[in-house]
């Protein structure tokens, strides 16, 4: 069953050609747009590396820059045909390219859209990786003597102020590990010896936090430590006053950042999407209805261009089958040439 079959006279073969070629060198910039939204994204991601966990959520820039370069070649040659189109002698010279130049072109096109779908739904994998980084984060901020570690402190005080947040959910997460290095800690202090002594495992705990959680925009000088202790400052209340430290938690901060970066990039990169599929099914009605021209005198006659010869099943099977032969031979051929090999 044919589908979507349409009739084309000469002229509105030629006005398909000329306005698919401008349609293709929109999608050619489009494709350096994605491209582009890839590496910015990339870079976001690889400035926050310290405090993530995995890498996992890197598949969506690593895939928008495919699909971005994808899209350069696959308009490239759209262009080329649209060119050739327009002269009958020169277009037969694509009939064997075009049934391969399809089914890799909607490879990478479903892929451009497995990459929208993915921008807004990796929003479980970046928190737990967020999660896990910013726990190590906080656990080494006090370890600068240490190789590997000693910008940890650093990356934690400025990602705080600059996403104005605090710790990992909020600013207590600071209260359960030991911030201030031994380095700094004075041993012969009695109040260190007892902080220290009444922690099981030996940590200097107190119920405070770095500088860089102190909100600037509060009219009270910073309370960072012993922020639990109503009495160690004048007119203070722990429970219901409003602290003038940042109260949200760095987890929430970056995960609403990425998220909002990524489902702004997702929106443009739908857009391209739908220039591609567009480029496409246009290249697809111009090859068909050409190929009714060939080994004809009078090229100006109308013809019939259409989307699919057959079914959709039948059109995935008639691109697949050949793919299923080929790694099913390789397959074979392995196994034979390992059974000598262990004879």
């Amino acid at each position: 069953m044919v589908l979507m079959k349409m009739k084309f006279p000469f002229q509105k073969r030629v006005k398909l050609a000329q306005g698919l070629w401008l349609l293709s060198w929109s999608a050619t910039v489009a494709g350096a747009l994605t491209f582009s939204l890839g590496c910015i994204l990339k870079t976001e991601l690889r400035r926050r590396a310290e405090v993530m966990d995995n890498s996992d959520i890197h598949i969506v820039p690593n895939t928008l820059m495919i699909v971005g370069l994808a899209s350069l070649g696959i308009n490239y040659f759209a262009s080329k045909i649209c060119q050739d189109a327009l002269d009958a002698g020169r277009f037969p010279r694509w009939k064997n390219f075009l049934k391969p130049y399809f089914a890799v072109s909607c490879f990478f096109t479903v892929l451009m859209l497995l990459g929208v779908i993915m921008s807004y739904a990796m929003k479980g994998s970046l928190e737990s990786s967020l999660k896990g980084g910013l726990r190590n984060g906080i656990r080494f901020y006090k370890d600068t003597d240490t190789p590997g570690r000693c910008f940890q402190k650093q990356n934690i005080d400025r990602l705080q102020m600059e996403f104005q947040c605090c710790g990992n959910n909020d600013f207590r997460d600071w209260f359960e590990v030991q911030w201030i290095s031994n380095r700094y800690l004075d041993f012969s202090s009695k109040e260190v010896k007892d902080r220290i002594k009444s922690n099981v495992d030996g940590r200097y705990l107190l119920d405070g936090v770095p500088f860089s959680c102190c909100n600037p925009s509060s009219p009270r000088p910073c309370i960072q430590y012993q922020l639990t202790n109503n009495s160690a400052h004048y007119n203070y209340e722990y429970q219901s006053e409003e602290l003038n430290i940042y109260n949200r938690g760095c987890r929430e901060a970056l995960v609403n950042y990425y998220m909002g970066l990524m489902n702004t990039i997702g929106a443009g990169v739908l857009s391209v999407f739908l220039l591609q599929g567009s480029v496409l099914v246009s290249l697809r009605f111009l090859q068909t209805s050409m190929e009714a021209v060939a080994g004809k005198e009078n090229t100006e006659i109308e013809t019939e261009g259409y989307l699919l010869e057959k079914g959709v099943k039948e059109t995935i099977k008639e691109y697949l089958d050949p793919v299923l032969k080929f790694l099913l031979l390789k397959n074979q051929v392995e196994e034979g040439t390992a059974a000598p090999a262990t004879t």
